[in-house]
C-alpha cells in the first residue's frame, strides 16, 4: 500500500523531523542544518557586517555598457586570495581615472554573500588609486590629455630612412641596450656610423640629460634617425620616459624617433609619441639599418629574375621571326606578286569590258538623240515640201494681208532659197479634188 504524502514532500505516516537547530552550536548528526539553512544564515551575518575600507590590487577589469554595472577581481598582494568587486557606473564616472589592471587600489565596500551561489563578493561606492596604483592612473590621465591633442597620431609618424648616415643613440653609461643596439647594426650593416649620448636613463637626472642628448642629436644634419633605448626595469624605474615634456619633446622632433624602452610588455609614453616603437634595443637594431646580405640574396634574386625575364623575352621574339620567315610568302616573294598580277589582269580586262559595254551604249544614245534631233529639226519639215516665206527685212509671212501686190519675197525651201514677186492673183490652179485654197492656205 502506498504512503500519502503532505503538501512538503513528507510520508504523512513518517515520524516528524524535528525542529532545526536555532544555532549553529546546537546541530547534531541526527538533526543537521541544510546547505541552504547554512547559506541563509552566513547571509544574515554578513547582512549585519559594517561597509569597510579594503585594499588589494586589481587583476580584472569588465565594463558591461547598458547594464549599468562593472566589475573587478581585487586580489591580496600578498595571498593568493581575491574578491569580485561589483562597482556601479555612477561610481566610476566620479573617479579622475578608469581603474586599470595591474593598478593598487583601497575600496569602501559592503560585504554581500549571495545564498543561492555560496559566493561573498564587494559592492563598491568609492574607489581610490595609492601607490604604483594611483602612479598609474596620473600617467592614464595624462595619457589621454596627450592622446586628446594628438601628439600619438599616426599622421604625425615619420617613416624610417632606408639606410641613415649617421644613427643616434641615447642610452645609458655602459649600458647593455648601447652594446645590443651597436652590435647588431653592425652586424646587419657594418658601415653603419652611430653618435651616441651616454646619459642617465633613471633618477632625478633622467629627464634632463635625455631631453638634451635628444635636442643636440635633432640639431644634427648628418644624423638620419635617433634611438631612445632603456633596459628592462620596474614602472618606477621607467617613469622618467613616460614625463610630459620629454613625451612632447619626441613628438615635436624632425629627426624620426625610435623608442625602445624595456621589454615589449612596458609602454612608457615617449613609445606612443616616437615614430617607431622598438620592442627591446636588439629590435630598434633591426628596424634603422637594413640586412647587407638579405639585400645582396634581393639584388641576386632581382638580377636573376630580369636575366629570365630578358632570356624569355628574346625566345618569345626569335620564336616569331622564326614564324614568320617559315611562311611560303617569305620563303618565295614572288609568289605574292604572282597571284597580285593575276588579280590586276583580270580587273583591267573586266574594266575594258565595262568601258566598252558602256561606250556602246552610250553611241546607242546619241545616235538616238540625233535622229530625235533630225525629225524635230524645221529643215526636215522643208523636205517635206513646205516652205517659208519672208518679207525682204526677215519678217515671216502667215497671212496674204503682210504684203502687198509687188513686194519682193525670199522663198526658203528645202534645197535653199529663191526670190519672187507677190502677183495680185495666184497663178496656182488646184488639180480636181484638191483641197480649197483656204484650206490650203490653213494647212500652210
Amino acid at each position: 500500500m502506498t504512503q500519502s504524502t503532505d503538501e512538503h514532500g513528507e510520508d504523512r505516516g513518517a515520524a516528524p523531523r524535528p525542529a532545526l537547530a536555532p544555532t549553529a552550536a546546537q546541530t547534531t548528526p541526527e538533526n543537521p542544518w541544510p546547505l541552504r539553512q547554512l547559506s541563509v544564515k552566513v547571509g544574515e551575518y554578513v547582512a549585519r557586517m559594517a561597509p569597510l575600507w579594503v585594499e588589494g590590487q586589481i587583476v580584472q577589469f569588465n565594463r558591461r555598457p547598458g547594464s549599468g554595472m562593472s566589475f573587478m577581481t581585487l586580489r591580496d598582494v600578498d595571498v593568493d586570495m581575491s574578491f569580485s568587486v561589483p562597482v556601479r557606473e555612477t561610481v566610476l564616472r566620479g573617479l579622475a581615472t578608469e581603474p586599470v589592471p595591474g593598478a593598487r587600489v583601497v575600496v569602501h565596500a559592503k560585504p554581500t554573500f549571495w545564498s543561492k551561489r555560496g559566493s561573498l563578493q564587494l559592492e563598491a561606492d568609492d574607489i581610490r588609486p595609492v601607490g604604483l596604483g594611483e602612479l598609474l592612473a596620473q600617467l592614464e590621465q595624462l595619457k589621454r590629455v596627450l592622446a586628446a591633442e594628438g601628439l600619438f597620431a599616426a599622421s604625425r609618424k615619420q617613416p624610417l630612412p632606408f639606410l641613415p648616415r649617421v644613427v643616434g643613440l641615447i642610452c645609458g653609461r655602459e649600458s647593455a641596450a648601447e652594446r645590443d643596439v651597436v652590435v647588431n647594426a653592425r652586424r646587419r650593416w657594418p658601415a653603419v656610423q652611430f653618435e651616441i649620448r651616454e646619459v642617465a636613463v633613471q633618477g632625478a637626472k633622467a629627464v634632463r640629460e635625455v631631453s638634451a642628448a635628444l635636442r643636440e642629436l635633432d640639431a644634427r644634419e648628418d644624423v638620419d634617425v635617433i634611438i631612445i633605448s632603456r633596459g628592462g626595469g620596474s614602472l618606477e624605474d621607467l617613469l622618467p620616459f613616460s614625463d610630459e615634456q620629454l613625451t612632447r619633446l619626441v613628438a615635436a622632433a624632425a629627426t624620426p624617433i625610435v623608442s625602445a624602452i624595456g621589454h615589449e610588455v612596458d609602454t612608457p609614453l615617449i613609445d606612443l609619441a616616437a615614430d617607431v616603437r622598438a620592442s627591446t634595443p636588439t629590435d630598434a637594431a633591426k628596424r634603422v639599418v637594413p640586412d647587407i646580405q638579405a639585400e645582396i640574396e634581393q639584388l641576386e634574386l632581382g638580377r636573376t629574375r630580369v636575366r629570365a625575364a630578358i632570356r624569355a623575352r628574346l625566345d618569345r621574339e626569335q620564336s616569331a621571326l622564326d614564324a614568320l620567315r617559315s611562311r611560303p610568302v617569305l620563303e618565295n616573294p614572288s609568289t605574292i606578286l604572282a597571284g597580285r598580277a593575276d588579280e590586276i589582269r583580270s580587273r583591267i580586262a573586266l574594266a575594258r569590258t565595262l568601258i566598252g559595254s558602256r561606250l556602246d551604249r552610250a553611241a546607242d544614245e546619241i545616235d538616238h538623240l540625233g535622229r530625235q534631233v533630225r525629225a524635230l529639226s524645221p529643215l526636215a519639215t522643208l523636205e517635206r515640201g513646205y516652205a517659208v516665206v519672208q518679207t525682204a527685212d526677215g519678217a515671216i509671212v502667215r497671212a496674204p494681208e503682210q504684203t502687198a501686190v509687188g513686194d519682193a519675197l525670199s522663198v526658203r525651201v528645202a534645197g535653199g532659197r529663191f526670190g519672187v514677186e507677190r502677183a495680185e492673183t495666184d497663178p496656182y490652179t488646184p488639180p480636181p479634188h484638191a483641197p480649197t485654197s483656204a484650206s490650203t492656205e490653213e494647212t500652210r
